[in-house]
């Protein structure tokens, strides 16, 4: 298939490229104005935000849109500024796409426009799944207003597909990669109380089921992109401390995390989300690393 990618040269994009090229599709890079020099290269178009029609025009013949651009969660601490750039980056820049693909005279089939399980809210132990309400904290809304954002594509009748992404574990980048210098000098350790819930996803288990998805007859709306095997933060903890062959004795108290991140903190370390991937698990997915465990060992090694 013909498919255009945002994000391309992000943590998820660029392997996620990688193992669509190797699948024998080709890709059309979908590169901001500001990153205009990559415009110049074969295989990217420059989208200018504020003019979808055009981006629409050179879109002609896709099959394929997939949208994985926004600001990062986690790449700064929280002040105003960058919650509303995270907004906004997410929000606009779907509206924006969403709008030049239903400008298009052959549209693509398939619109897979990225969304996270931040959503659902903080929710403790509680099983969670497609069907749940979403939350009302700032990232429920940031999610909501995201998802939202697609619905031109919607009313032209593009099957859009919204993959709610969990923590996803690479070792070259996401919140594992921070998370290593520390634990590999044996200064790891279980983050407030443990008990919170972790629902994680290997990078390699995201890109298969996005592949799996692609080639999903029907396929649409939202699906939860994260393992079966969710963990408690003392799990996770202890799994990645034998995966390092380090101790993990050094515990951070919530309020010191909150002190350090700021209202990050509490949002995405100290509350937990056991999140469920019911549709994928319907559909006959399979997860090749089904447990923090397998995951550690897969990802480390």
């Amino acid at each position: 298939m013909k498919i255009a990618m945002t994000g391309s040269s992000g943590f998820i994009g660029t392997a996620l490229r990688a193992r669509l090229l190797r699948a024998g599709h080709s890709i059309t890079r979908i590169v901001r104005q500001n990153f205009a020099a990559k415009g110049s290269e074969a295989d990217s178009v420059v989208w200018k935000i504020e003019n979808p029609s055009a981006l629409g025009s050179k879109l002609e013949g896709c099959d394929v849109v997939i949208h994985l651009a926004g600001a990062g969660i986690s790449d700064h601490r929280w002040t105003k500024a960058y919650k509303q750039q995270i907004l906004s980056s997410r929000v606009e820049g779907t509206r924006s796409l969403a709008e030049a693909l239903a400008s298009m005279k052959r549209k693509p089939k398939i619109f897979i426009s990225a969304s996270a399980i931040g959503i659902y809210g903080p929710r403790g132990a509680e099983r969670i799944d497609e069907k749940m309400e979403t939350g009302d904290d700032f990232l429920s809304k940031v999610c909501l207003n995201w998802e939202s954002a697609a619905e031109a594509a919607r009313r032209a009748e593009i099957r859009v597909i919204h993959p709610r992404f969990g923590l996803v574990l690479g070792k070259d980048g996401g919140a594992l990669k921070k998370m290593l210098l520390p634990f590999q000098l044996g200064l790891g350790g279980v983050i407030g109380s443990g008990t919170q819930t972790y629902s994680w996803i290997t990078l390699d288990d995201l890109c298969s089921a996005l592949l799996f998805l692609l080639n999903l007859e029907n396929a649409k709306g939202v699906y939860n992109l994260t393992s079966p095997g969710a963990c408690s933060n003392r799990d996770y903890t202890k799994a990645l401390g034998i995966a390092l062959k380090r101790p993990t004795i050094f515990p951070m108290p919530a309020f010191a995390a909150r002190l350090v991140f700021g209202e990050m903190a509490d949002a995405l370390l100290n509350s937990g989300q056991n999140v469920w991937p019911s549709r994928l698990l319907e559909s006959k997915f399979q997860f090749k690393a089904a447990t923090i465990g397998q995951a550690f060992q897969q990802v480390l090694n």
